[in-house]
């Protein structure tokens, strides 16, 4: 009498052989597929966020630091000439546009002069941010800019402006 056979396998299907060879190959294909539909976008959108904070940052150390320089001056043209080398270093260091940064001085309790001794000097930078490799034909680089802002207040002394 024969033994059973005790194997495991199962007979071989002639159409899931068919089916296992055409696929070959698929699986790179789709990966690269996928991966570009879904990794072009996530750079771009990392692209566009490092810009953005990149502008955020600068507009805000910009206004801090005029703010702060415009405080501490001993007079009128030293804080000028402070808030004009504060501000191109910051367009340089953080690649704002110096054309379209608007920086915007004011002094709580209002005065006939500003800065005055014993008022509050706010500093208010406003910028816009171009979203990266978008063109400027029919002005979609200007309508896809993101503005920025940023404010900061600093005490001015009592004796500002006495040396």
């Amino acid at each position: 009498m024969p033994r059973p056979s005790l194997s495991t396998e199962r007979p071989r299907d002639p159409k899931a052989e068919t089916r296992a060879e055409a696929e070959r190959g698929s699986a790179s294909l789709e990966f690269i597929v996928v991966g570009l539909v879904l990794l072009v976008p996530i750079v771009y959108l990392v692209v566009a966020l490092g810009a953005l904070q990149s502008a955020a940052l600068g507009a805000e150390a910009g206004a801090r630091h005029v703010a702060r320089a415009i405080a501490t001056a001993s007079g009128p043209g030293e804080a000028q000439q402070r808030a004009d080398d504060i501000l191109a270093t910051v367009n340089r260091e953080y690649r704002l546009d110096p054309a379209g940064t608007a920086v915007a001085i004011d002094c709580r309790p209002a005065t006939a002069t500003c800065p005055a001794a014993g008022s509050t000097v706010v500093v208010r930078i406003d910028t816009r941010v171009a979203l990266p490799f978008m063109p400027a034909i029919w002005g979609l680089g200007r309508a896809t800019a993101i503005p920025v802002e940023a404010m900061s207040a600093q005490k001015v002394s009592r004796f500002w402006g006495e040396s």
